[in-house]
């Protein structure tokens, strides 16, 4: 799993200092979330880093905050959330993820996992994620430019996914794609009724469990 943030990214000034990343863990921990390793990546992942220079004073706000086309970095409260329910029975060795947009997501889950695959199907945000990456020389993230819904076939199954923008149901591919014993977590539903959901795989059974209210962009297929 990833070492800790590069020192030059890792500190912050005003709203982007340590205080201001403090001030955001407390605010998740009153609001629910309970994991410890959960809450100390969120505190040491520099969340300014992942969006326009313009919005970093409200980086550690717990707000969704666009990042361009049409795409937005989810609240740190989903963020902190989603990893918490994929790691609560076990830490996984691979995860996929599904839709990178900005790449905090995956600098989450690589603080805490082996190995994290991801897949964003336009190419300009992936782009970024990348530079993103490298810059905090995060060397556990593979990415991948495709349609999500296929996932990423080749390195199949995953001891976890997460989708990170909503569909009605989780396509059939990424299903498939999970190890048994795994976790799923996706935002299902149309939109205004989305709700955050766990599905784990027993044998060739898929166990679901809806949680949350959330808002998502929807999942959409092909390429941009």
């Amino acid at each position: 799993m990833s070492a800790l943030f590069g020192a030059a990214h890792n500190h912050g000034s005003g709203m982007t200092s340590q205080r201001a990343r403090d001030r955001l863990v407390a605010r998740l921990r009153e609001d629910g979330i309970k994991d410890a390793r959960v809450l100390d990546v969120i505190r040491t992942t520099p969340r300014h880093v992942f969006i326009d220079e313009a919005l970093a004073s409200r980086a550690y706000e717990d707000v969704a905050l666009p990042i361009g086309l049409g795409q937005t970095i989810s609240q740190p409260w989903v963020v902190a959330r989603m990893t918490e329910l994929l790691i609560e029975h076990g830490i996984p060795k691979c995860v996929l993820e599904i839709g990178t947009g900005s790449g905090y997501q995956a600098a989450v889950l690589a603080a805490l996992v082996d190995q994290v695959y991801t897949v964003e199907r336009i190419e300009e945000l992936l782009r970024a994620a990348r530079r993103r990456f490298r810059n905090l020389k995060l060397e556990n993230i593979r990415t991948r430019h495709d349609d999500g819904n296929i996932g990423w076939p080749s390195e199949a199954p995953f001891d976890a996914i997460v989708l990170t923008a909503a569909g009605e149901s989780v396509p059939r591919k990424l299903l498939d794609q999970l190890a048994p014993q795994g976790v799923l977590v996706a935002p299902l539903g149309s939109p205004g009724k989305q709700k955050l959901t766990r599905i784990r795989r027993e044998s060739d059974e898929w166990l679901s469990d809806e949680l949350e209210e959330v808002s998502f962009v929807p999942l959409l297929g092909g390429l941009s």
